[in-house]
């Protein structure tokens, strides 16, 4: 079968038969474990979505939890199961899946403990901030009789789901030999103990922040990355921040190359003291030159802007496209990336083939996201092969 998503342009994706197509009172029961920011986004979407009923939450912070609540009987008077512990969750016969929005450096052991259900699980990203935890997360996955979905929701962004439609489906660019993006953003919010401020809890910032990134980049070369390099660090944010006597050590600015197998070179540029959000990939083949932006604000009020443009002779889109979601959509979590990323997750709950993100897929990233979080700390190119040789992990295939 087809994978549904990324065969099928965004403009027939956004359209508003996807809004509230039922009350999810018939659809799959799911729950939540971890309901901090993130967390509630995929609550909030899971309502709009209307297509799949949240069960019941658990989170070890009393607040959190709270927020949950008061979120979800905005939308629904259904009742929602509040779960004291992760084996009270994990027994809950009527539960059908599950999705886990936890700190990072909990996923791995969360994984590990659902992954006892056999139920399918959506895991956010990174899997995890080790990646010897998240080699055997992959290996686990392999045999495991429910699905796994990584969260590597910017895949589902409008502009990117029309980039990848020309790329893959159409092979509008041809044999694709560079790729540019980039990220200019505010700087990291406020999480739940301030986790997202310290390497040793987030994996670093190309870890937590720039996975998505970095999957995107694998996508659109397909082949395997053989050395890393960057260069970044600490300019302004955090830099006198302290958690519970710990100092913050997150960096907010980094450039990363990466070459690949099949000799397609690929860069990323990072910054993250700017006042407004702006994305950009811009790959190039030997047919023509395609570019897939996006402006958005977390100023209220603001509407996000996606754009597609692809200069290849004869393309519809040679002088560039509007191609944003319906507000609706776009401003339920992450350009609505979070709300096509819930659709893919049902799909395949309901035994259809969707461009989710794998296991194998998340590790990918992560693999590349790590070494050039190693490059940023030591200063030297990172060998991909030396790098895993050291690290006791192997590229997936």
């Amino acid at each position: 079968m087809r994978p549904r998503f990324f065969s099928l342009p965004s403009a027939q994706l956004a359209n508003n038969t996807w809004l509230a197509r039922g009350d999810g009172s018939n659809g799959p029961r799911v729950a939540i474990i971890g309901v901090g920011m993130m967390g509630r986004e995929h609550l909030r979407v899971a309502l709009l979505l209307g297509r799949m009923r949240i069960h019941g939450v658990y989170d070890e912070h009393a607040e959190s939890i709270e927020r949950a609540q008061k979120a979800y009987r905005q939308a629904t008077q259904r009742p929602l199961e509040v779960y004291t512990s992760l084996e009270a969750l994990c027994s809950d016969e009527a539960v059908d899946a599950y999705l886990i929005a936890t700190p990072n450096f909990t996923h791995s052991g969360i994984f590990e403990r659902v992954m006892k259900t056999g139920k399918p699980i959506f895991l956010e990203k990174p899997m995890a901030t080790s990646l010897i935890d998240a080699q055997r997360m992959v290996t686990l996955a392999k045999t495991y009789p429910g699905f796994v979905q990584l969260g590597m929701q910017y895949r589902f962004k409008a502009q990117y789901i029309e980039a990848f439609h020309a790329i893959r489906v159409q092979k509008a660019l041809g044999a694709v030999h560079t790729v540019a993006m980039s990220e200019y953003r505010p700087p990291f919010l406020n999480k739940v103990g301030e986790w997202n401020k310290f390497n040793n809890y987030s994996g670093g910032t190309l870890v937590e922040k720039c996975c998505h990134y970095f999957d995107l980049i694998n996508l659109a070369v397909d082949a395997r990355p053989v050395k890393v390099y960057a260069e970044g660090g600490r300019a302004v944010n955090f830099l006198d921040f302290k958690h519970q006597g710990l100092n913050s050590d997150i960096d907010d600015h980094a450039f990363v190359t990466v070459t690949y197998d099949n000799g397609t070179l690929a860069h990323f540029t990072l910054n993250m003291f700017c006042q407004e959000l702006y994305e950009e990939l811009v790959v190039t083949g030997d047919q023509g030159r395609l570019v897939a932006s996006e402006s958005s604000s977390f100023r209220d009020g603001v509407d996000s802007s996606a754009k597609i443009q692809i200069e290849v002779s004869g393309h519809p889109a040679y002088d560039g496209s509007t191609v944003t979601y319906p507000s609706a959509i776009e401003t339920s979590g992450h350009s609505g990336a979070t709300f096509f990323e819930h659709a893919a997750f049902l799909a395949q709950l309901e035994g259809d083939v969707v461009d989710a993100a794998t296991p194998a897929q998340g590790f990918r990233s992560l693999l590349v996201a790590s070494a050039a979080q190693h490059a940023l700390a030591t200063g030297q190119v990172v060998f991909m092969d030396e790098f895993c040789a050291r690290e006791q992990v192997t590229w997936p295939s």
